[in-house]
């Protein structure tokens, strides 16, 4: 009976090699993620401002950034940006780069959504009572931005790590990667080791990334009711 392709999974490391790329989509999604979210929260402030200026540039940057794939931002900055600046970015520094102006740009339009939703009449209401603008900003329309921008920022994290995949393309060493590797080692000895590798990378992801959809369904209708 020929061994089934799973036992290539327990040959020496390879399992723990491939927590240890996992770890490492892990990491650079959690970087981005906090990148995203501080500077996601200043350029939705900024793309609330009655500037015609500021409001065509942030526009184009959010609109450059939808349209342009991450994986064709991925080789502009890693293989065209370092070519021509002669700058020295790794894999996942490069990586960082991509997928930080990609939820920049995300979490800023979400951030702006979440304020244009809040009622007129409740900056009105903070400024009857006397509080000023940056009070009525912190215990008026941030408390009930945050309710409204919670869930939504949690499904962007989930959307982040799946789309680390791509990162396999400028050669950093992360979980597709190591089952690459693995795969090319086993290639003559286990056929079907393709099979058992892919499949427990998407149980890896779906590990990973479930609790964080529930987390985000969870509080979207908490806070609905």
């Amino acid at each position: 009976m020929q061994d089934l392709g799973i036992s290539v999974l327990f040959e020496g490391k390879n399992f723990i090699r491939l927590l240890q790329g996992l770890w490492v989509t892990i990491e650079i999604s959690l970087i981005s993620v906090v990148i995203s979210i501080v500077l996601g929260i200043l350029l939705g402030m900024i793309m609330n401002n009655k500037n015609p200026l500021i409001k065509i540039t942030t526009k184009v940057y959010l609109e450059f950034i939808r349209i342009m794939p991450q994986l064709v931002l991925l080789f502009i900055v890693y293989f065209g940006m370092t070519k021509a600046f002669a700058i020295n970015l790794s894999g996942e520094m490069s990586a960082i780069i991509v997928f930080s102006l990609w939820g920049t740009a995300e979490m800023g339009d979400l951030v702006r959504g979440a304020l244009i939703s809040i009622p007129k009449h409740q900056y009105e209401s903070g400024r009857a009572i006397g509080l000023t603008t940056l009070q009525t900003y912190l215990y008026v329309i941030i408390p009930q931005t945050v309710r409204r921008l919670v869930p939504q920022a949690i499904n962007l994290v989930t959307r982040m790590i799946k789309t680390t995949s791509l990162i396999v393309l400028i050669g950093v060493v992360e979980v597709v990667k190591v089952g690459q590797q693995i795969i090319e080692a086993s290639r003559l000895t286990v056929p079907s080791a393709p099979l058992w590798i892919y499949g427990v990378i998407f149980f890896l992801y779906f590990i990973v990334c479930y609790p964080i959809s529930r987390l985000a369904a969870k509080l979207e209708k908490a806070w609905e009711s």
